[in-house]
């Protein structure tokens, strides 16, 4: 038998490990665990065992999941030559600053998201279907990231110069000290939820995360590229962003769903005034972002048409929530956006590599 305290060396098994090994399978029989209750589990503060799946408390979680994995592909996938001859050779100047600053603000957000997911929300829950969902997710995250890394070798830009925009370009910068700000207060481990003030935090903090970063910030953010693929342009990296759309759109919706039942289990609301503060200061900083990448509008797209589709998409998050509208009368300035989350094509086998996957055409929002 295997030393495992010295593998070059070996032990018979009537040797003191073997004893210890029959005292551990005896104090076993003495000490056995009630069977997990469904009603033991919840979202926070749940006293069931983490480490046993079933029987679910959510089976909606475990659907994410599986559902999930059926939108499963990668960048390489995608082809992205043509976008080297649209950037270098038919973007305007305009279009070009569009492109890079979409791409020099998303590099950071995924990974600030990835590690709000891994640190802050899944190590707080405690039922196992929550967080096999979220383990896949800080898993996309880290797949978003490595796409924009992607566009950025591929099409030639200079990747130390798009990474740090978002340090030097104040309206990049603010979106992320923001986020920042409102994640940090519970991204640190073992907080007790037991009280009534931390989880209120916790809860103002997911909604900014699930609502607001994910669900209004990265949906509504694609949309200058997507603007630019609805003429022919950068069609490689819209799709490369359609499949990421689809990713936040299963994150948004999951979030939102937790929230509403960790609300529910814990009869908690956020306080009005510090929702108003928090869509009040989203806009801003969306604004002033706009603003700066649209500084020069692009055919078909402009800053005025970003922030009311901003608007409208903050009130349907709301709503989702069970929240009054913060934008009462948001007109949908996109009508095309939510169509972008909704791909489903058809490849030539001998032309491209398949990206739709067969499962990944069979998702169900």
């Amino acid at each position: 038998m295997l030393n495992w305290d010295d593998p070059l060396q070996t032990q018979t098994a009537g040797e003191p490990a073997m004893q210890r090994i029959m005292e551990d399978l005896k104090e076993h029989t003495t000490m056995q665990q009630a069977p997990v209750r469904v009603e033991d589990k919840r979202v926070v503060n749940g006293q069931a065992d983490i480490n046993q799946l079933a029987p679910f408390k959510y089976p909606w979680a475990w659907k994410y999941f599986l559902n999930a994995n059926k939108n499963h592909w990668t960048p390489l996938d995608i082809n992205m030559s043509q976008d080297v001859q649209d950037y270098h050779h038919k973007l305007s100047a305009a279009e070009r600053h569009v492109y890079e600053n979409v791409l020099a603000y998303l590099t950071t957000s995924d990974i600030l998201a990835m590690r709000n997911v891994g640190l802050a929300v899944m190590e707080k829950m405690s039922a196992p279907e929550l967080q096999i969902y979220q383990a896949r997710q800080v898993y996309e995250e880290a797949l978003h990231t490595w796409t924009y890394q992607h566009c950025i070798e591929t099409i030639g830009l200079d990747q130390g110069e798009i990474y740090n925009r978002y340090r030097v370009v104040p309206e990049i910068h603010a979106k992320i000290r923001i986020a920042n700000r409102r994640l940090d207060a519970v991204l640190q481990p073992g907080l007790d939820l037991g009280r009534r003030e931390t989880l209120r935090d916790f809860l103002m903090s997911y909604i900014f995360f699930a609502a607001v970063f994910e669900g209004c910030w990265f949906f509504n953010g694609f949309s200058p590229i997507f603007a630019l693929q609805r003429r022919g342009l950068m069609k490689g990296s819209a799709e490369q962003l359609q499949y990421i759309m689809r990713d936040e759109v299963m994150h948004c919706g999951f979030g939102i769903r937790t929230i509403k039942q960790l609300m529910h289990e814990e009869d908690i609301r956020p306080d009005p005034c510090a929702l108003r503060a928090m869509w009040d200061e989203a806009e801003a900083a969306e604004q002033a972002y706009a603003e700066y990448i649209l500084r020069d509008p692009i055919l078909g797209y402009k800053a005025e048409d970003h922030m009311e589709q901003f608007r409208f998409i903050a009130n349907r998050r709301a709503r989702q929530l069970d929240f009054d509208e913060p934008f009462p009368g948001a007109a949908c300035t996109l009508p095309w956006l939510d169509e972008q989350s909704n791909i489903r094509k058809e490849k030539n086998f001998f032309e491209t590599r398949v990206t739709e996957y067969q499962t990944g055409g069979a998702l169900v929002w």
